[in-house]
């Protein structure tokens, strides 16, 4: 799963930087909320969360690990689809946004508990 992870990870690279590079080329900038978000919680916290996993197969293995994964990639999308929307005056996207947000952060906390219980020297 650890490998899985930074190769969605590398996907959430090259969004940030595509969407970096277009924010500065059209001089707008109201994405940068998304572009933010999507370089943190994509592309640097998967790229942590894959590394862990794979110098600690147990804690990949872990329900905890399965579940932060499927939770993050879910969750993630759908809060940077909607926040998207939502700075272009969709305001109706504003509940997509806490859904994708609150997946995202719930499959967060696991990571944590997760590194918790199954991290061991």
């Amino acid at each position: 799963m650890g490998i899985r992870l930074i190769k969605i990870s590398a996907l959430y690279f090259v969004l940030g930087v595509g969407l970096g590079m277009f924010m500065s080329i059209s001089h707008g900038f109201q994405l940068k909320s998304v572009h933010a978000h999507v370089n943190l919680l994509g592309w640097t916290a998967l790229t942590l969360a894959g590394i862990i996993y794979h110098l600690f197969p147990e804690a990949a293995a872990s329900r905890l690990g399965k579940i932060h994964f499927w939770l993050h990639n879910i969750g993630l999308p759908v809060m940077l689809l909607s926040l998207s929307f939502y700075v272009y005056g969709h305001e109706q996207a504003e509940t997509f946004i806490a859904i994708g947000a609150t997946i995202t952060a719930l499959g967060i906390v696991l990571f944590a508990l997760n590194i918790w219980r199954n991290v061991k020297a």
